[in-house]
């Protein structure tokens, strides 16, 4: 199980957003110089963070801002914004377990719960970080 790099990538995203805000314009280019990767990628993850009301974008020179505190960001409003995975779906089922074996024909009914379970402790450690902790643990290293 792995979660998409569009989690990380939106966290450092939204970090150079508030580092850099007084010195440069972030532009998708600014901030995929700063990750290493296509400003295509940068530039969708600006769309899906603008739709969640994380930050404005303003076309051509304006740049990208952050519209919240940054207390008021969490991981969890990140994961859901960039579509980390569905709502209640970060383990996927193997399809088709044999119902004629006594293992295939329960598990899944077994595992449900417990790995719902699993998902909402991990999605409330995320809840639990925002990006002013972020910001704050990066000033220890600047």
């Amino acid at each position: 199980m792995q979660i998409s790099s569009r989690f990380t990538i939106a966290i450092h995203m939204l970090t150079c957003m508030d580092v850099f805000q007084e010195d440069y314009k972030v532009t998708s280019d600014f901030l995929a110089s700063s990750i290493n990767v296509n400003p295509v990628i940068i530039r969708k993850l600006l769309s899906q963070l603008k739709d969640a009301g994380l930050i404005e974008v303003k076309r051509g020179p304006g740049g990208a801002s952050i519209t919240k505190p940054l207390e008021e960001i969490t991981f969890l409003d990140i994961y859901h914004a960039v579509d980390c995975v569905e709502e209640n779906t970060l383990f996927h089922f193997h399809e088709n377990p044999n119902p004629k074996c006594p293992v295939g024909k329960n598990i899944h009914n077994i595992l449900d719960d417990k790995l719902l379970r699993v998902q909402n402790a991990m999605e409330q450690e995320l809840s639990s970080i925002t990006i002013a902790d972020i910001k704050s643990d990066l000033e220890n290293y600047l």
